[in-house]
């Protein structure tokens, strides 16, 4: 991190909290400028009120010419998923449902986003058939095209979970970059840049020699996060400006 390059500015988790998500852009014009460069580290949608409002949101800032990149968390993955098999099981979870058969996924609040009330409680072939008419399918083309990871040229490497210590970038699972947790997580090894990440929730955003989380639990009612990676180090941004973050023991 000490070769020059422009900053760019990482966020972390918003689970359909649109306000959250203007929030911490406000903090960043105010840091960086409209023209500021945004990664945003994926789990846009599910828990709440409104992930149509966040998919609108990002697909406009595009459209305008922001400088705003989106990676793909396991949550934006699964409403493609569902549109194309709405008994599609995420090879990634743990718990062997659906992603609406498990209410923790939080998938009733983006139906109801687009319009769809009591979502869990109708038959899934309803909801499928009524999912497909509300849907636009201009947002579940966007969210299927979002990219796993990106890694930029100052030494940062972003993707939504983590990765599997030891394999090549180009050798990762897909799985792994949206689900990944305790192998990579208490891992101390290098991987060859700085991982910065969300998709495990903290109560504030830490770094760690290896790796940043910034997910700091939006999809749990907390403050989402946003950071500055620039040539001197990693600045969190908040009200009273960027601090800059330490390090804390390794993960």
């Amino acid at each position: 991190m000490t070769d020059e390059f422009q900053p760019v500015y990482a966020i972390g988790d918003i689970h359909g909290h649109l306000d959250a998500l203007r929030h911490v852009h406000d903090l960043i014009s105010q840091d960086g400028g409209a023209g500021a460069r945004v990664v945003h580290l994926g789990d846009l949608i599910d828990r709440g009120p409104d992930s149509r409002g966040v998919i609108d949101y990002l697909m406009e800032g595009q459209a305008q010419g922001r400088d705003w990149q989106v990676i793909k968390g396991n949550h934006d993955n699964k409403l493609p998923r569902f549109i194309e098999d709405p008994e599609w099981i995420d090879p990634g979870s743990t718990s062997g449902l659906t992603w609406t058969g498990d209410e923790r996924n939080g998938a009733e609040a983006t139906f109801a986003s687009y319009g769809i009330a009591g979502a869990l409680e109708m038959p899934l072939a309803e909801l499928h058939r009524r999912a497909v008419r509300a849907i636009p399918r201009a947002h579940v083309d966007w969210l299927d095209r979002l990219r796993p990871w990106l890694l930029h040229p100052g030494g940062f490497l972003f993707v939504h979970a983590g990765v599997r210590p030891g394999v090549d970038l180009s050798a990762q699972s897909p799985t792994d970059l949206m689900w990944i947790r305790k192998p990579f997580l208490e891992s101390r090894q290098d991987h060859g840049a700085l991982v910065v990440h969300g998709h495990t929730a903290l109560r504030r955003a830490a770094l760690y020699p290896n790796r940043l989380n910034l997910d700091s639990g939006a999809g749990y009612g907390r403050p989402a996060s946003v950071a500055r990676l620039d040539a001197s180090g990693v600045w969190l941004l908040g009200s009273d400006g960027p601090q800059r973050m330490t390090t804390e023991r390794a993960g």
